[in-house]
């Protein structure tokens, strides 16, 4: 059976009062609050033929429909308009991100995934830059005193790490100015995999009687680019919002959800999204714990190369338009405020 424009304004119908009110729609509703000039016989029949193809459920507490995932996933597809956001909200955005470029790159992602369950009152999980996958940008020794120095290394992704490394006794300014030189002549571009022994028995040619002090940078610079388990990288906002739809009162419910946002591994699964923003629904998550939840989850980047990605999860019946529309306008904002960055000198 095919479905014509009345059935589609009709499921548009059912789809937009159960986001808003999350209570079975029923043809007399529909009849009264939307103007779609048939009656409520009509819309009825109209429902019994959706609910036979799949796009509305029938729940048996009710005599009223919900929509299905196939519903919702048509309702993504083609029946939903993304509206602009109020230029309010758009310079909210702007500015808090603004603001938080005065921080680490790191900091920034966990300040743009506050702002997104902020505004869409949704959990955001977010997989911050991956250090096994950042190559070396910039290595700075500074000596602090005869016995302590400090390492700063910037990743091509922004990542900033920090060591206070003890040795016997401190190079002067002049050998710290050269050995800097040489290091970041050496390892530039090049992640922890790559700092192999041909390129380490290179390096120990130019630190010719630094070599104690050597190895204390070689031992600092494993431990910080290195990471044994990447999926610790992710990080959460928003955990209790789910309590704000009254379905969730429902103890066993809240139990599943909150199990599955704890849940590292299907976390890290959810989050292997390709380019643009990736909207899954119900039953299409391949993970079974949820399979009662919409995940819609967008890549940002600096310049060319993706760092991590965003995920907003909820309900299925959650405001598609709004949630989407405020995704893509923070990633905007984020992808062009960590485009400057990649220009940041320490």
């Amino acid at each position: 059976m095919e479905i014509d424009d009345r059935k589609l304004n009709i499921l548009h119908a059912i789809i937009r009062d159960y986001i808003t009110t999350g209570e079975p729609v029923g043809s007399r509703t529909i009849a009264k609050k939307y103007d779609l000039g048939i009656s409520s016989a009509t819309i009825r029949n109209e429902m019994a033929d959706l609910e036979d193809m799949g796009y509305i459920e029938h729940l048996h507490t009710s005599s009223g429909r919900k929509p299905s995932d196939k519903g919702y996933r048509l309702y993504v597809d083609k029946l939903m308009k993304i509206n602009k956001l109020p230029q309010a909200e758009e310079i909210m955005i702007k500015e808090y991100l603004l603001q938080a470029a005065l921080f680490e790159v790191d900091k920034i992602i966990k300040q743009a995934s506050a702002l997104l369950s902020e505004l869409t009152q949704l959990t955001c999980v977010v997989k911050t830059p991956s250090v096994n996958k950042s190559a070396v940008k910039t290595i700075q020794l500074i000596g602090i005193d005869n016995n302590t120095v400090l390492m700063v290394l910037v990743t091509d992704s922004g990542i900033i790490k920090h060591s206070v490394m003890k040795v016997d006794k401190v190079p002067n300014n002049e050998a710290l100015l050269i050995l800097n030189t040489v290091l970041n002549d050496n390892l530039k571009g090049l992640t922890c995999e790559q700092i192999n022994l041909s390129v380490i028995n290179n390096l120990k040619r130019y630190t010719e009687g630094y070599d104690a002090f050597f190895n204390e940078i070689l031992t600092a610079l494993y431990e910080n680019l290195s990471h044994e388990d990447d999926r610790s990288d992710l990080y959460m906002e928003g955990t209790t919002n789910i309590f704000n739809y009254p379905e969730y009162n429902d103890i066993t419910k809240a139990k599943d959800f909150l199990s599955l946002i704890y849940n590292k591994d299907n976390m890290s699964s959810l989050l292997n999204s390709r380019d643009g923003i990736s909207v899954k629904i119900g039953t299409e998550n391949f993970i079974e714990e949820a399979k009662d939840v919409s995940f819609i989850s967008a890549v940002y980047r600096m310049g060319d190369k993706p760092l991590g990605t965003f995920g907003l999860i909820g309900p299925t019946r959650i405001d598609y338009s709004r949630v989407i529309g405020v995704m893509a306008e923070v990633t905007r904002e984020l992808n062009t405020l960590l485009k400057g960055e990649s220009n940041y000198r320490p």
